[in-house]
């Protein structure tokens, strides 16, 4: 089944919903048979950044009290204070892209406290870079010869301002 927002089977649902409004996202996967209960896993990549904190915040807390075991997985804009952060937002607006977001992308602890301050028992983030240094070390030397970095501070910049953070809440313990 598929219609101009969604494409269903009877493994695999993809719907689409405007974020900024719970109630429109909890009715379509009303439809497409969610089960709550189930452990859920829900993934933002650079989504919550062009909500306002708000509306943002509204979505995390619909997110928390609907599913009593779920884990919640944000990549997203961090250190966004400071030289580099600005010229990216810069850069942004010059292009009409507005982060209404912005303001919770100050730092690692605000993009923790975003997630428990909405119902998040347990919420963590590291930065790219830090992602980087955990990868395997001979994997990296094997994709840095294939792929030629030569401005290596513009890369660790870039890394720095982007994190993954991660939330969960566990209700049955598992």
């Amino acid at each position: 089944l598929a219609d101009s927002h969604s494409l269903d089977s009877s493994r695999y649902s993809i719907v689409g919903a405007d974020l900024r409004f719970s109630s429109d996202l909890e009715e379509k996967l009303k439809k497409h048979n969610l089960d709550i209960h189930l452990p859920t896993l829900l993934v933002a990549e650079c989504v919550l950044v062009y909500m306002t904190p708000q509306q943002s915040a509204n979505l995390l807390k619909w997110a928390a009290s609907t599913f009593p075991v779920a884990m919640f997985i944000n990549y997203e804009q961090v250190n966004m204070t400071d030289r580099f952060g600005q010229i990216m937002i810069e850069n942004l607006q010059r292009r009409q892209c507005n982060l209404a977001g912005v303001e919770v992308c100050r730092s690692l602890d605000s993009q923790r406290e975003r997630l428990l301050l909405n119902g998040w028992e347990t919420a963590r983030a590291i930065d790219m870079m830090k992602v980087y240094s955990f990868l395997p070390q001979a994997d990296v030397k094997r994709i840095e010869g294939l792929e030629f970095l030569d401005e290596k501070e513009l890369f660790e910049q870039l890394m720095q301002h982007y994190c993954i953070c991660w939330a969960s809440k566990d209700s049955s313990n598992l």
